[in-house]
């Protein structure tokens, strides 16, 4: 699979303002399999959402939520969310246009 860099890069604390991968997600993206980058991308678009994010109603991906021991927003800089519930996840564009903490 290509990058699906936008060519709007911007280290926004550790995910990208273009693309939302995280740093770690385009460091090592040519590492991953096809199947591996297609599973990013998939939930960046949150194709398999968990839940909807609760600042856009867009549907979003947690990983916790999916089953995994750990998330892909654990790669980024703690952020200041003004969700009411802390097990509500938010998608990953609200998420990079919150203030880092």
């Amino acid at each position: 699979m290509k990058s699906p860099c936008v060519a709007k890069c911007k280290n926004n604390a550790g995910i990208c303002s273009g693309c939302l991968r995280t740093m770690t997600e385009i460091s090592h993206w040519i590492a991953y399999s096809e199947q591996q980058q297609l599973t990013i991308m998939a939930e960046i678009k949150a194709i398999k959402a968990t839940h909807q994010c609760p600042q856009c109603q867009q549907p979003a991906q947690c990983d916790i939520q999916a089953g995994k021991s750990t998330c892909w927003c654990f790669d980024i800089e703690p952020r200041q969310t003004l969700t009411d519930s802390a097990n509500t996840c938010l998608c990953r564009q609200c998420l990079s246009l919150m203030p880092t903490l």
